[in-house]
This record gives structure tokens, sequence and C-alpha cells, in this order.
């Protein structure tokens, strides 16, 4: 007897065997149940998903013989039911689209809906990648779709809904079927794998669910490839060797020397991979979803259900993922998303790949506002925009940051209470430009050199009123931040000895006579913003460019 491959095998019979289609499968369901079949309906959804079962299905539950009715349980051993699984049935006509397309194929349809079925209750028109069909075609199906004889119903699939015309698509009830999880394909490889007495190591299953891409036939067919190579037990090196996946090592170890900042290992773990026989956009490929596994692990914990990975597999990636922060794997992602589609039509594509995993070791994380203001603060910008270059070492070690000389950390135990009442408020004022240097190594320099431009106004009620300039206000809400200004508030705190409490306010525009004056036209605005000491900062460490301003509104 000739061979029937798994996913013929184990095809879905009943409602209840339909896999990771439950609400469509509910849904039939519950129309058999309450007499309210339509006449004709859409399943669509990309390939293997369950669309041409799902007709199979609805065929059997409107034709079992074993049932006076239309049954959501199907006998499977009537000889309607036997037909209609093998696709012979007189009375389910299945049509494939894509070679009977033609308009001529359709008026042969539609002249022979006229006819009752032979034996069934229903005659049932099954037309798979229906959006095959010519305009003409479509057209010619319009009128016997909208008041079909009582005895006929169509079912339509397709992968692709919006070439299906909206005259047709309007006549149907449509079903969107979604991907198939992999967690949920795990599973049934699992149950097929016990049934077929087939020994699997446990790290094989889920990689080769994730290979199908949401489709449950894709996954048996690579199931099948791999029970050929007659291995036993089935292991995750097969996905690798027949499959061409990336090996997982190799990934995590590229990974790694990325995170290290080492140039020199990170080109031998490219080297490593390309020999292999990987082609560069399977490599960016491979890191995507390994860097994606790491954003799930930062951003949501290693217990999430985000992640299909086995226990050994978690614990590795958890600990790479120490090596990066979240807003670094975002930008890698995006840099190697555009990356796929350069590598596909370049003539280098190695050297893009080469350049593109330098530049992520050379700049593992991204720099903060905070670490750039700080370096500035030092003296330090011009190591901002450079790395070292790459040596001959075994890891990269990023250079010592100039350090600023400081006073002594002022300690709680040391610090004096503060005197109250106005002898404390102009005892402040006096030496508040003392006071920003003692706390400066506390806040830090980026902080202290927002509040190098401030002034102290007064201290009353254990409240200390801090004010900015008149074009102060980005400085000033950099310092509302709640971090910077909890380590603000602190470190005054500590320098009085008791608790204080921080207001920040604006001066009042000289030219206004004390008075706030209202919003100046957009250019002026502008020219004050791009003139901000901090905005230049920025823009000069960065090598930045503004694309946009936008005011927060008070």
């Amino acid at each position: 007897m000739a061979y029937t491959v798994l996913a013929r095998r184990y095809r879905s019979q009943t409602f209840a065997d339909v896999v990771g289609q439950d609400p469509i499968a509910k849904t039939l369901k519950n129309a058999i149940e309450t007499g309210r079949v339509a006449h004709a309906y859409l399943f669509s959804g990309t390939r293997g998903v369950g669309k041409t079962t799902m007709a199979r299905i609805l065929a059997k539950a409107l034709n079992c013989l074993a049932s006076e009715a239309p049954t959501t349980t199907p006998c499977l051993k009537c000889s309607s039911c036997v037909a209609i699984n093998t696709g012979e049935d007189i009375d389910v006509v299945e049509i494939d689209g894509a070679s009977n397309n033609r308009v001529e194929e359709i008026r042969e349809l539609r002249e022979n809906v006229i006819y009752r079925p032979a034996r069934a209750r229903y005659k049932i028109y099954i037309i798979d990648e229906v959006h095959m069909l010519s305009t003409a075609a479509f057209n010619a199906l319009l009128k016997t779709l909208e008041e079909p004889p009582e005895h006929v119903k169509f079912i339509f699939a397709t992968t692709e809904p919006n070439k299906v015309i909206a005259t047709i698509q309007s006549r149907c009830q449509r079903f969107d079927f979604s991907n198939i999880s992999p967690k949920t394909i795990a599973e049934q490889l699992k149950s097929i794998l016990a049934k077929e007495n087939i020994k699997y190591e446990e790290d094989l299953v889920l990689p080769l669910a994730r290979l199908a891409n949401g489709s449950m036939r894709d996954a048996l067919s690579l199931l099948d490839r791999l029970i050929s190579t007659g291995e036993n037990p089935l292991g995750a090196r097969l996905l690798e060797e027949f499959l061409g996946r990336p090996n997982a090592e190799k990934i995590h170890r590229l990974l790694e020397c990325i995170g290290n900042r080492d140039a020199a290992g990170t080109l031998a773990a490219t080297e490593d991979l390309v020999c292999t026989g990987l082609g560069e956009a399977q490599i960016v490929d491979a890191l995507i979803e390994s860097m994606r596994d790491l954003l799930v692990i930062k951003s949501a914990g290693v217990d999430t259900d985000l992640l299909m990975l086995t226990s050994e597999q978690k614990e590795k990636a958890t600990a790479l993922a120490q090596k990066f922060d979240a807003p670094a794997l975002i930008y890698n992602i995006t840099a190697l998303e555009k990356l796929r589609w350069s590598v596909k039509n370049s003539d280098t594509p190695r050297a893009l790949l080469d350049a593109l995993l330098l530049r992520f070791a050379l700049s593992a994380h991204f720099m903060s506002v905070d670490e750039l203001m700080s370096r500035a603060q030092a003296g330090a910008m011009a190591d901002v925009k450079k790395k070292l270059p790459v040596e001959d070492k075994p890891a990269l070690v990023a250079p010592p940051r100039p350090v600023q000389r400081a006073e002594p950390r002022v300690m709680v135990t040391v610090a004096p209470a503060a005197p109250t009442g106005s002898a404390a408020s102009g005892t402040v004022i006096e030496s508040w430009p003392e006071i920003l240097t003692l706390i400066a190594p506390v806040v830090g320099s980026a902080t202290a050199g927002l509040l190098s431009g401030t002034t102290a106004r007064q201290v009353k009620d254990d409240t200390l009123a801090i004010e900015f300039p008149a074009a102060g206000k980005v400085q000033k809400a950099m310092c509302e931040g709640k971090e910077r200004a909890e380590r603000i508030a602190s470190a005054v705190s500590e320098h009085f000895g008791r608790s204080i409490r921080i207001n920040y306010e604006i001066a009042a525009d000289p030219q206004s006579n004390g008075r706030i004056t209202p919003a100046r036209p957009n250019g002026q605005k502008r020219y004050e913003i791009l003139n901000d000491p901090a905005v230049k900062t920025v823009l000069t460490g960065l090598d930045a460019t503004i694309t946009g301003i936008e005011e927060a509104q008070q």
C-alpha cells in the first residue's frame, strides 16, 4: 500500500478534531444546531491553517447519511462521509480555482446547480483558491451566488481575500483563519510522534513548530522530511543538517561576542556561520528571532508565555540578555530588518552584514541623555561618537573616562542642620553656587550642569524655591523628571541634614516688566530652543539633526 503523508493521515475529520481554529468551529457548529447555515461561506487565511479541511468537515456535517438532519458530529462511516474524505462524492464538488478560472467553467457550474443532489441533502461546491477566478468568472457567478437553489451551498477558500471582488464577499459569510500558534503546533506534533511510536528529543519540537510559521500542514511536511532521514531518536541537529536552520549554539556565540563588544570575535563567529552554508539573509533572520527572545526577557521576564524556548534555552537566553538593554535590542532588530532587504539585492551582502554586526559590537548600548551630558561636563565629548579601534585582543575594553576632581562627598552625619527663617533664606541665596559645587558629585555632573544657571529664591517651611532663567524651560522640565527630581531633593536634604522639598520656578521675562509674556511666534521659539545649552549638548554629542519641535503643554 502506498505511503500516506502525515498531513493527509492526520487531517481533522470532525469539528472536535480541528486544531487552532476553535472559534470558527464553534460558530459553524452553532449554525448547524440552530438551522442557520448560510448558502455561501468565504474561508480566508494563510496556507495550511485548515480552510479546505474545515470546508470538508462542514460538508460532511450537512450531508451525513447516518443522521436524519445536519449534525455537528458526522459518523465518518457512511458512504457520503467516506466519499467526501477522498474527494470523490458526486454531491460535493471540489473545484480548483487556479485551473478552472475561465468564465466558461463558471457558466457550466451555474447550469448544473439547478439539478438536485443524487443522494445527499445538499449539493455543495467547494472552490479552492477562489481569488484566481477572472473578473468575468466572478461576475458570471454573482446572480447564482446571491439567490441559489435551496439545495445548493457554496464554500470558497482563498489565501488572498483582497483579490476577491467586493460583490462576491458581500454575498458570503466570511471567516478569517488565524495562524496557528507554535505552542499549539508543538503539542500536535508531540501527539503525532507518540502515535507513530517515534522517539524524539525535547529540543526538536519547539524549533520545528516555529519553522512552520503558523501552518500545521507545513509543520507536518517538515516532520515527514525528518522522519525520512531514519535517525532515531529525532534531534535538533537534523534541523540544521536537513532543514537549513542555523546552529543555535553558533548564533548564541555571535550574540555573546556582540554583547561583550568583541569586534574580532564577532567577525569570527559570523565566518563560522557562513562556512556552514548559510546565506546572509538566513543569518539575519536567525539574529532577529534570537534578539526578539532577548527583548521579551528584558521586557516581560523569562517566565512569560511569549517565549517559546525549552528550560535550558531560557537559562542561556537569560544570561545573554544581561549583556543588552531593551533600547539597544529594539534598534538592532530594526536595523537587521532593513538589512534583510539590502542583502538580497546587493552584490556584496557579506560586507553589509559584517559592517552592521561590527556596528552593534562597537556600540552595544545606547547612550542616555544623562550620560551624554555627564561626558560633556567632564570634557569627554570627543569619546561620545567614537569607540576604540579594533585591536588584536579577545575583547574591546572601553576607554576610561576622564575623571573630574570634586570635593569629597558630604555625608549626612557631618552636615550641620540649616537655620530657619529669613536668615536661612539669605544664607542659602548667598551660598547657592557653593552648595551646587558640594552636591554635584551626588546628583551627577549632568544634573549639576542643568542647575548651574539657577538661583535660590527662599527657604520656607522646609521648601526650597529654585528659579531658572526665562530661557531655561527645557532645563526646568528635565529637572522635574521623577528620577532626577528625587535625586536633587535627596542631595539637598543630605546637605542640610533634614528633609527638603524643591519647587522649580521660571523667572519672569525682563522685557515683560515682571509678567510672563504670551507665546512668541514659532520662529523666535525655535531660535531659543536651538540655542539652549542642553539642546546644543545633545546635538553636538550625537551629531544629530532636529526634525521637529513640539512644545509641551504646561
